[in-house]
């Protein structure tokens, strides 16, 4: 396997005004190295998922996203509050944004399950009080 080329973001908390520059980095990165519409496609949506909820939920984090011939691995890192209850989080719908946050058009509760959609895997690590880890991988030859 040869290296991957990696890009490494810093995801600011609270800051909606930056949310999703990063996933709009790896998109014209991943345009310039050719990859599919489709790829392209999944992987900004679960890139820019998790970004709004490192931004909402975890003051902000950090994104590496590696690329291989034949998958990208996108981790999410974070030291938020973890996640209690994953099977809830999981669950379309389910938020614990504040109002102030839906009522500027975010927390609807689909990120997670999104992020899950838009890759073929997707692996959470978390410890309440401690952060989360969140890897995901879309495979590049499916």
């Amino acid at each position: 396997m040869s290296a991957p080329l990696v890009y490494r973001y810093d995801i600011d908390g609270e800051n909606f005004t930056s949310a999703g520059e990063a996933s709009v980095k790896v998109k014209k990165s991943l345009r310039q190295l050719g990859l599919s519409q489709d790829i392209i496609r999944r992987v900004s949506i679960a890139m820019y998922e998790g970004e709004i909820n490192m931004v909402i939920h975890a003051n902000g984090g950090c994104a590496t996203v590696s690329v291989y011939p034949e998958k990208i691995e996108i981790v999410l890192d974070d030291k938020g509050p973890g996640i209690p209850n994953i099977d809830l989080a999981m669950q379309e719908g389910f938020s614990t944004a504040p109002e102030r946050i839906r009522s500027l058009g975010f927390g609807a509760g689909m990120g997670l399950p999104n992020m899950k959609a838009n890759t073929d895997e997707m692996k959470i690590e978390t410890t309440v009080g401690v952060g989360t880890k969140i890897t995901m991988t879309v495979n590049v030859n499916r």
